[in-house]
C-alpha cells in the first residue's frame, strides 16, 4: 500500500510571503508551517493506495492532463479549517482560476471513483496549507485573517498534476513525485 494524493506543488512566488506570515504570526500561532518545497494544492486526496491500482490512477491522470490547458490561478486571502474556534489548518485561497481547479479536482475524482479509488467526501476547495496549528490566540488570529482578506499573494500556472507518495515520518510528511502529468490541451 502507498499512501498518496493527486496535486500540484506551487513555484517559489509563494514562499517569499509564507515566510513573512510566519515571522508575523510567530507569536500568536504555534504549530508546523509547511516545508517551502511540500506547499502544493491537494486536488485529490487517495490515501492508501494498492500498488496495482496505480497503473489505473496514472492512466487516469495521462488522460485527464491531455485535455487541460495551463490554468492561471491568483493566490488571495487567508483562511482556516475547520472553523475560527477550532481553526486546525491555515490556509491561503484561490481566487482567479478557483472554478477551473474545481473542475479539474471533481474530473480527477470521477476518473479514479471509475477505478475504485473512494473519495474523501469532503468537496474540493481551492487552497494551499500554510500551516497545521497546534495553538492560537483567537482574537489575534480573527485580526490576521481580515487584515488578509484581500490581500494578493502572488499568481502561479498550474501546468501540471502530479502522484505523490506521502510518507509520514515524525519530523512532518515526506513527498515523493511518483509521475508528473503536463497539461497539453
Amino acid at each position: 500500500m502507498i499512501r498518496a494524493f493527486v496535486g500540484f506543488f506551487t513555484t517559489k512566488r509563494l514562499q517569499e510571503h509564507v515566510e513573512k506570515l510566519e515571522k508575523q504570526t510567530e507569536h500568536f500561532i504555534r504549530g508546523k508551517w509547511v516545508e517551502p518545497q511540500n506547499l502544493h494544492m491537494t486536488f485529490q486526496f487517495l490515501g492508501d493506495v494498492e500498488e496495482e491500482k496505480l497503473m489505473d490512477i496514472i492512466k487516469n491522470m495521462q488522460t485527464i492532463a491531455q485535455k487541460y490547458k495551463p490554468i492561471h490561478v491568483r493566490y488571495k486571502s487567508l483562511g482556516v479549517f475547520p472553523s475560527l474556534d477550532k481553526a486546525r489548518v491555515l490556509w491561503v485561497g484561490v481566487a482567479e482560476g478557483a472554478n477551473h481547479l474545481k473542475d479539474l479536482a471533481r474530473e480527477i475524482t470521477k476518473a479514479n471513483r471509475r477505478s475504485g479509488i473512494r473519495e474523501e467526501g469532503k468537496p474540493f476547495h481551492p487552497h494551499v496549507t500554510l500551516c497545521r496549528i497546534k495553538e492560537f490566540d483567537r482574537r489575534k488570529l480573527r485580526e490576521l485573517l481580515k487584515q488578509h482578506e484581500n490581500t494578493n499573494f502572488g499568481e502561479d500556472t498550474v501546468d501540471r498534476i502530479a502522484l505523490v507518495k506521502s510518507s509520514l515520518s515524525s519530523v512532518g510528511p515526506v513527498y515523493t513525485i511518483l509521475e508528473e502529468f503536463y497539461f497539453y490541451g
